[in-house]
């Protein structure tokens, strides 16, 4: 049964308040017009701060300064996070100029890489919000469904130029996201000043190539055709990885594409599905979920299947609690065998049996490497993803604007919040190393820090119950000191913080995960698997730094004696019988 059948039954009382806002929007118009018109606040209407999310921005305002603005009888300080659709990653270096103008003429004078491969702004003001989207647009590039109840930014493994399977994937996830856009036109009328045509909306265009619609393929809303009027019941994420990198944590995803690669040919993908990482403290039918094999496809059927898995969640999915509404929910109660018969419906065909797989780590490759056609590519580490210029630090903003001006190769953003410079050759390394080493880019750092990675939290996140990206790498300069003592400053735990459960940062699939409780203090979980193949659990709950150093120093002097050969922390610590292991999504919780 179809969406629309499906909800007609329902009444709407029964429905989440966001189920009726987006059925009532005028497919995500709503009043955004008269919000973003009226100039006594900096805010949007309380119902559009909902709908700017599928436009790509969240209403946020500066928590450190609410007190102060309170006193003052002052409305918060409200500015927009605005986020980019960037399937796959690359900037050209035209594009990165024009990116990095926006920062200092719209933003805060920084850009940030996120854990989607893609750029986010933060404190850009609502009378600069049109200007923004405006510019980055003459770019080519535009932030249509990066947030909200739609397919978000789809990733993959980092760099289409280091060889010719990654070239193709990289363009797969250009396919499934262009395939998975809403069709609404709002976007293109309230921001960039599109005269409205008749009928709301442009027809989708059937794309020929695609393949032939199964029995649940039918069009059910000439202006929506995929996702109705009632879009999705949450947001929708779509990974592919190139074995053995598992560089995205293609297992956090709701669906998960594993090339299968022989003799050098990429052949099709075992295909995954149900991961997400958000959960709600104290709620235990939240938790963190990986994702499970159902099957394998051609390379052809790449973006039908994506689609395919799609409606089976718009037509599936919980929309009347939004705590439970992600896919993984919904292939819980279903059960993965009646999803997967689901989606061979919409198909019009079955998947063939998945293929086996490996992945080695979840990390980038740093520094130089060569690519299949003899070009070189340099992996920049960028702590937490923050391009900035640091007091005594990396300058790392004005560095890489320099060589997106002198180099003419592109730059690729990785979902480990770091910056890849592409397509050197081997005559211009060492002019890009001067400009490495100019702006201090190039700094070696430990490999705890390179395989660290925090959200942004305060002060700009409204979720947020404790620091992250500010108090990260303070501690990271604890933790390298008590990895030193342990003659571990050369070994590799993979370390993830966020401000709250969400889980943004990836924390559950940490060796060691941080997630704020409280300004101060952290839950702590133990036991994540080194290549993202499995989740932590919790060790430790509600804990300040002083806790945490007392609770890891030990355990970590302990594996640096006690360790097998190439034996990862997460392991290790199962092994000994200091955590359990978590070997499904609804055992997280447990002992």
């Amino acid at each position: 049964m179809d969406i629309i059948a499906k909800l007609r039954d329902i009444p709407l009382d029964e429905l989440h308040p966001n189920e009726r806002l987006k059925v009532e929007s005028d497919y995500l118009r709503g009043t955004l017009e008269e919000s973003l018109a009226e100039l006594a606040t900096g805010a949007v209407a309380e119902d559009d701060t909902q709908l700017t999310k599928f436009h790509g921005f969240y209403q946020q305002d500066d928590r450190d300064l609410r007190d102060e603005r309170r006193h003052q009888k002052l409305e918060p300080l409200y500015s927009f996070m605005v986020r980019l659709r960037l399937p796959g990653g690359l900037v050209t270096p035209k594009q990165w100029q024009t990116l990095d103008d926006v920062a200092s003429r719209y933003a805060n004078g920084t850009l940030r890489i996120t854990t989607r491969q893609t750029f986010q702004y933060h404190g850009v003001l609502k009378e600069n919000l049109r200007p923004h989207l405006q510019t980055i647009h003459q770019a080519m590039v535009d932030t249509i469904a990066a947030c909200g109840d739609v397919n978000r930014n789809v990733i993959c493994t980092a760099n289409p130029h280091r060889s010719a399977i990654h070239r193709q994937v990289y363009e797969l996830s250009h396919q499934i996201s262009a395939r998975l856009l809403p069709r609404t036109r709002a976007y293109h009328e309230i921001f960039l000043g599109e005269e409205r045509v008749a009928g709301g909306a442009q027809e989708r265009e059937p794309d020929r190539s695609e393949p032939k619609a199964g029995s649940g393929q039918g069009a059910l809303d000439p202006q929506e055709p995929l996702y109705t009027r009632h879009y999705l019941p949450r947001k929708f994420k779509v990974a592919l990885a190139i074995p053995p990198e598992n560089d995205v944590d293609l297992f956090a995803h709701d669906v998960g594409f594993i090339a299968d690669v022989v003799a050098g040919e990429l052949r099709g993908f075992t295909v995954c599905i149900g991961g997400g990482m958000g959960m709600t403290h104290g709620e235990p039918t939240t938790f963190p979920r990986l994702s499970d094999p159902i099957g394998y496809c051609s390379l052809a059927a790449v973006p039908a299947v994506a689609e395919a898995i799609m409606r089976v969640q718009r037509d599936n999915g919980n929309r009347r609690d939004r705590k439970r509404a992600r896919l993984k929910y919904t292939v819980e109660e279903m059960g993965l065998d009646a999803f997967k018969a689901e989606v061979e419906r919409h198909l019009g065909e079955a998947l063939a049996p998945a293929r086996d797989y490996h992945f080695d780590d979840n990390g980038d490759r740093l520094g130089w490497i060569q690519g299949d056609d003899g070009l070189w590519h340099y992996g920049l580490f960028v702590q937490n993803g923050r391009i900035a210029d640091f007091p005594d630090g990396p300058q790392l903003r004005t560095g890489l604007r320099e060589i997106a001006e002198q180099h003419d190769g592109d730059l690729v953003l990785t979902t480990n919040q770091n910056v890849i410079i592409t397509q050197v050759d081997a005559s211009r390394r060492e002019a890009i190393d001067a400009l490495l080493d100019r702006h201090r880019l190039g700094v070696e750092t430990s490999p705890l820090r390179r395989n660290a990675m925090a959200c942004v939290a305060f002060p700009t996140c409204g979720l947020a119950m404790a620091e992250s990206e500010r108090y990260l790498p303070s501690l990271i300069d604890k933790l390298d000191t008590v990895m030193g003592d342990a003659g571990l400053a050369d070994d590799a735990i993979i370390v993830r913080m966020t401000g709250c459960p969400n889980g943004c940062a990836r924390p559950y699939l940490a060796e060691i995960g941080f997630v704020g409780k409280a300004p101060g203090r952290y839950n702590l979980y133990l036991g994540g698997g080194f290549s993202g193949q499995r989740l932590n659990k919790l060790y430790r709950e509600n804990i300040d730094e002083t806790t945490i150093l007392e609770t890891l120093t030990p355990l970590i002097q302990r594996y640096a004696a006690e360790r097998e050969a190439d034996e990862p922390f997460g392991d290790f610590v199962i092994r000994i019988g200091v955590i359990k292991e978590t070997t499904a999504g609804r055992e997280f919780h447990g002992a």
